[in-house]
């Protein structure tokens, strides 16, 4: 899994006022009912954020970078994965995930979002959607730039290569690829998959953290404040870069 029980996101550079913020519950196409998280900013840039967690679906992690991306002027919605298997509890650390990331597929992650990316629309008017997801919300946040929500962009950390490959030949949205440099599948590889969307016209921004581990963006480790601090910095310019073409 990319995060322990009681990690937490770092802070962004710049923190703003958060209006409102709190759980919710939304309802995809295919009547799928599941728990989300939303936060919204004091003073919002006109930028909507997906946030797509780890396996462990939504994880208090997951909540508090949601405020932490309202604090940086990005209105958010994080979603969870198992509406369909497990209801609309809000779940703590103690929730086995494991028999219920089995159960979901591409399809269900996109109906998922796309009610997400609906809600920032419609309920906050916001006029740019990226996604953002982490290790297996990572592959599916990217892989989201190959469907039909109109997405601006796309975000994954240390995502699933596997979940872009099966899609590269699709994506459309832009992509930022954010990679650890120690992780288990060796940059090499994402490099692969880049060159083949970049070679259709599509934009694919990619950094990798030498010798970072695989779950780095965690204000708890210490030696990876400046690569988080990076981090931070790209995915706003990304959102900021992406958001001017919506």
């Amino acid at each position: 899994m990319c995060h322990d029980d009681n990690s937490r996101p770092p802070a962004p550079p710049t923190i703003g006022g958060v209006a409102s913020s709190g759980p919710l519950e939304l309802t995809s196409s295919d009547g799928n009912r599941f728990a989300a998280y939303e936060a919204v900013p004091a003073v919002p840039s006109g930028v909507g954020i997906v946030v797509l967690p780890d396996i462990r679906g939504l994880h208090p992690f997951y909540v508090a970078l949601a405020e932490r991306f309202a604090q940086a002027g990005l209105t958010a919605v994080a979603m969870d994965y198992f509406g369909r298997t497990d209801g609309v509890a809000q779940r703590d650390e103690s929730f086995d995930w494991q028999p219920a990331i089995a159960q979901v597929t591409t399809e269900h992650v996109r109906a998922d979002a796309q009610a997400c990316a609906q809600r920032l629309r419609e309920e906050h008017g916001v006029t740019s959607v990226i996604s953002l997801g982490f290790c297996f919300g990572g592959g599916h946040s990217w892989r989201l730039g190959a469907t039909d929500l109109g997405l601006d962009g796309c975000v994954g950390f240390y995502g699933r290569l596997s979940l872009l490959a099966e899609a590269a030949d699709e994506v459309t949205s832009p992509l930022l690829m954010l990679l650890a440099g120690a992780d288990s599948t060796a940059p090499a590889e994402f490099l692969a998959v880049r060159d083949q969307i970049v070679a259709r016209g599509v934009e694919v921004e990619v950094h990798v953290y030498d010798g970072a581990p695989h779950s780095f963006f965690d204000r708890s480790f210490a030696e990876w404040q400046d690569a988080c601090a990076d981090v931070w910095q790209r995915v706003l310019a990304f959102a900021e870069r992406t958001s001017a073409h919506a």
